[in-house]
């Protein structure tokens, strides 16, 4: 009695042939499994997603891996202030790259159909995770028309200095007695011009 194994390959005591032939179906099977994995990737590798920004300034196409291949802008960006641009461009980006999961499932059913199901689930989670789905509020843009840098407080003018009051002047010494006045009838004769207090 001819036995087999799990795999569907002849167990020993088999006829050769016949293992050889369940191998060369398998090798078959796989080869052409790869061939349509390949076809995917060949087919995802050309996929291309474009959005636009609400107001039309702005137009970005990218790849399935997300990155961007084309970024269009009509002369109405000249009126953006620089922080808005970036937000629109930004905005508009994951706007694009919010269906590169849904494009991906789109061509693994259309090439490999039912097959490999769980594997095809977990490059798509991996994908939707990269690039989530977003919702209406997500895509609006935060614009401003000042820089987004830190706001500077202005300073207030500085109020208009109180008049200080004249300080009087403290002496340190005392003021400077007036000279007294010489009379002509004052007695000079003890210590005239001549005196000399070292002569007898």
């Amino acid at each position: 009695m001819t036995g087999q194994g799990s795999g569907g390959f002849a167990v020993a005591g088999a006829d050769p042939d016949e293992a050889e032939r369940r191998i060369q179906q398998w090798a078959q099977g796989f080869a052409e499994k790869a061939q349509r994995y390949q076809e995917v990737q060949a087919q995802t590798e050309q996929l291309r997603l474009s959005a636009s920004s609400p107001d039309g300034r702005i137009k970005v196409t990218v790849r399935a891996d997300g990155s961007i291949t084309d970024l269009e802008f009509t002369d109405k960006v000249r009126s953006m202030a620089p922080n808005e641009l970036a937000a629109q461009i930004l905005s508009t980006m994951h706007r694009a790259q919010a269906d590169i999961a849904s494009k991906v499932g789109e061509t693994m059913t259309a090439t490999l159909g039912d097959e490999d199901q769980q594997t095809r689930s977990m490059m798509l989670d991996n994908l939707r995770e990269r690039f989530p789905e977003q919702s209406d509020e997500e895509l609006e843009p935060e614009t401003s028309s000042k820089w987004d840098g830190p706001a500077e407080e202005e300073e207030a003018p500085a109020p208009p200095a109180k008049p200080t009051p004249p300080v009087a002047p403290t002496a340190t010494t005392p003021p400077a007695q007036p000279k007294k006045p010489r009379f002509e009838d004052e007695d000079d004769d003890e210590f005239g011009p001549d005196f000399d207090p070292l002569r007898d």
